[in-house]
């Protein structure tokens, strides 16, 4: 495991971690892109890159760029993998007082993280960006993939709270001290529909900022790509919703 702390010991504003496995050719644009969106931000940032050993080399060009940007962490997990723990992994390394993450596919536009800054300068607990509130969409997914998680995320809806809109962002920003207490649990995105909720539950408040979109610009997809794949992600999607509204995990 490689891991370089930062120089400065001055605590950062907001630390960005970005959970990789083979994502070699969106990486380095994806740093870029968001060290200039929030290197200006006032408190300063970092950006903590926890990767599962890319076979790609991802992990290799994240460590050559730490070695000469302080704002830059890696994390090298060999022994561990899978999304949700690299999420933790990298919330709980993390040292800003706020704390985010995104998909590392430039699906998501690194641009938009002042905007949710701004939210919880202005005093939210949680910002997150949003397909599902007016001006967000998605022209990433296919018409089948856009439909299940309108499906998803109207269950969810249903059964939990009505005023979240997209349970299954997964672009998110918050204060450190919600997921000091609410760790991510699940397997794959239905982590994000149980730490919604249960930021909710807690009285936290949430803003749902609109975002669009887009396809990944390089590499394969990690989500389904057909309908038996949407189901076999669907059904802990679907266990999750019910086991927040009716029992215990």
């Amino acid at each position: 495991m490689t891991d370089n702390k930062m120089t400065d010991s001055t605590q950062p504003q907001i630390s960005i971690v970005l959970p990789t496995y083979n994502e070699a050719d969106n990486i380095e644009p994806l740093i870029e892109r968001t060290l200039q969106a929030l290197g200006n931000y006032p408190g300063g940032m970092e950006v903590v890159v926890v990767d599962d050993d890319s076979p790609d080399g991802t992990w290799q060009l994240v460590a050559a760029k730490a070695k000469t940007d302080p704002r830059v962490r890696l994390i090298h997990r060999t022994t561990e993998s899978g999304l949700t723990s690299a999420i933790n992994r990298g919330i709980s390394e993390a040292r800003g007082r706020w704390v985010g993450w995104m998909d590392c596919d430039l699906s998501m536009p690194p641009e938009e993280w002042p905007r949710l800054a701004d939210e919880l300068a202005r005093g939210t607990d949680m910002a997150v960006g949003s397909r599902y509130v007016p001006g967000g969409g998605d022209v990433a997914h296919s018409f089948t993939g856009r439909l299940f998680s309108r499906i998803i995320n109207l269950y969810a809806g249903l059964l939990l709270d009505w005023s979240i809109k997209d349970y299954t962002s997964g672009f998110i920003l918050g204060r450190k001290e919600i997921f000091d207490k609410i760790e991510l649990q699940g397997d794959y995105g239905e982590y994000c529909i149980d730490m919604l909720y249960r930021t909710k539950q807690a009285a936290h408040t949430i803003r749902e900022l609109p975002y669009l979109c887009v396809p990944r610009e390089a590499g394969e997809s990690k989500t389904a790509t057909d309908v038996w794949g949407y189901l076999r992600r669907g059904v802990n999607y679907v266990k999750t919703v019910w086991y927040l509204r009716f029992g215990k995990q």
